[in-house]
């Protein structure tokens, strides 16, 4: 998963053009966030972390959703001091609704519907069908397989053991509304935990032992959809959505939990979306897709991690799309293969 927000541009897309690669390609080379530049460059900090939210963005409608879950379909904590079926039945029926309109309806809109066309599609290979290295020899019906059956079982018991924790005090937590200030300065950083966390079991799971046994399944998704995102072997789901047990030492309360756990599912469809974004009138009014993330499916090993934070710049795993960087990266490979 992969926050779109990240991408700033320096010229004007051509959404026409790409290369003999790429079907699309934003401007280049892509950039970081400028959070660790020097000297600090105070504007440019804020205008990455106000963009990154608004006017609209799959942070903004997700913050949204969660808050719309917390206050609608949510279990009050009385409930959940105790497991039982009647709330854990709840929040699994609400996050496959969740995971189901979100995945379900960027594939109908992009890939059924086709209302974009090819515009802003950074890959414009149909996703396979008839493939036997995929489930049910299709990359949709493996992709919504994975995601649902495993995808949203495994968030949603994340979720319920996190509720449980805090109704029971094993977790710290926030007061509303004494902590909101808390609250907000905890959901603005969380991005740049994402990214963190994303690169650290990113980089673990290419482990050649683990990379075979689990993260391949992932990996068999070279060019993307929405359904990509979560689709993950069930090992892979508990490594990457244990990013919620940092509330364990990090205090929250179930409005948190619960947009931690969805930012984490849903933007991985929306992440995953093969496309820079939606448009309208040839302008992307609604940020998806990194082209960032997009290499990494196509080449493998690089930008194992995000643009928030600059882990990959800092290990030597960065591409940045150009022709030079693509050669630096060709160039690694070709040491790692004489090593």
């Amino acid at each position: 998963m992969q926050a779109s927000s990240g991408e700033q541009p320096k010229t004007k897309p051509n959404p026409k053009r790409g290369n003999s690669q790429w079907n699309f390609m934003p401007p280049l080379p892509l950039q970081a966030s400028p959070y660790f530049r020097w000297p600090i460059d105070v504007v440019a900090i804020l205008k990455w972390m106000i963009g990154g939210w608004f006017p609209v963005s799959e942070r903004l409608i997700i913050l949204g959703l969660s808050v719309f879950c917390w206050i609608c379909l949510s279990p009050s904590a009385e409930h959940c001091r105790e497991f039982s079926l009647d709330w854990i039945g709840l929040v699994y029926l609400r996050n496959l609704a969740l995971m189901i309109l979100v995945a379900g309806g960027l594939h109908f809109y992009l890939y059924i519907l086709k209302r974009q066309g090819n515009e802003r599609r950074y890959d414009a290979r149909p996703l396979a069908t008839n493939k036997g290295a995929f489930t049910f020899r299709s990359q949709v019906r493996d992709n919504m397989f994975w995601s649902l059956a495993s995808g949203v079982t495994i968030w949603t018991a994340y979720e319920v053991v996190m509720l449980w924790a805090l109704a029971n005090g094993y977790a710290p937590a926030l007061s509303l509304p004494e902590d909101m200030a808390w609250l907000v300065l905890i959901i603005f950083l969380l991005p740049m935990w994402e990214t963190t966390h994303f690169f650290l079991i990113h980089r673990l799971i290419h482990w050649s032992p683990l990379y075979k046994r689990i993260h391949a399944l992932h990996h068999r998704n070279t060019n993307v959809g929405p359904w990509s995102g979560l689709s993950m072997h069930p090992g892979e789901h508990l490594i990457y959505l244990s990013t919620v047990l940092i509330h364990f030492i990090i205090p929250s309360n179930p409005l948190l939990i619960m947009f931690h756990l969805q930012y984490f599912t849903l933007s991985a469809a929306t992440t995953h979306a093969g496309y820079q974004g939606i448009t309208f009138n040839d302008k992307v009014i609604l940020p998806l897709g990194t082209f960032h993330h997009q290499m990494h499916h196509r080449y493998f090993e690089c930008n194992y991690g995000g643009l928030e934070t600059p882990w990959d710049q800092w290990t030597g795993s960065f591409h940045d799309g150009t022709k030079e960087s693509h050669q630096r990266f060709l160039d690694r490979q070709r040491k790692k293969a004489m090593a």
